[in-house]
């Protein structure tokens, strides 16, 4: 045997086997390859046990309560706008103070038409009705102006 080389500063010292340390030989070729020794004799089978996991359908439930789901979202504004636009037309044809619902109707329907779940069809019908029943109520409104000769 040579003498052994000094250790380079860094590296893992590594020392040569002992003379206690037997070599291997062929009977242990690959890892995990029975070598004799212990032996275990082979188990019985073993009986399995059936059973039901589940709730039985005459069982109170498990759970007494359970959060409320939220209610999904409505939407509801465009209808409301249409009917007041509406309204507000039917009423314009009649007196001049029907104008008020018309505004109602426009300006529901204008924020209908930012609202993601709401009509556009619907508001843009609310508008269209609104701003008509705006003009008829105008109408009235400068009809009985100058009957009662405020525009002398």
């Amino acid at each position: 045997m040579s003498a052994p080389e000094p250790p380079v500063p860094g590296s893992p010292r590594i020392e040569p086997p002992t003379d206690d340390v037997a070599p291997v030989g062929e009977e242990s070729v690959l890892p995990g390859h029975h070598r004799g020794g212990f032996h275990r004799p082979p188990t019985a089978p073993v009986d399995v046990a059936v059973t039901t996991t589940g709730p039985s359908p005459d069982a109170e439930p498990l759970v007494m309560w359970a959060p409320q789901e939220d209610p999904p979202p409505r939407a509801a504004l465009a209808a409301w706008a249409l009917f007041f636009s509406v309204v507000g037309l039917v009423v314009s044809l009649f007196v001049g103070w029907g104008f008020l619902l018309g505004l109602v109707g426009v300006v529901s329907a204008i924020v209908a038409l930012f609202r993601p779940l709401e009509s556009r069809r619907m508001a843009g019908w609310a508008i269209a009705l609104g701003i008509l029943s705006l003009l008829y109520s105008a109408g009235w409104l400068w009809f009985a102006a100058t009957q009662a000769e405020l525009f002398a």
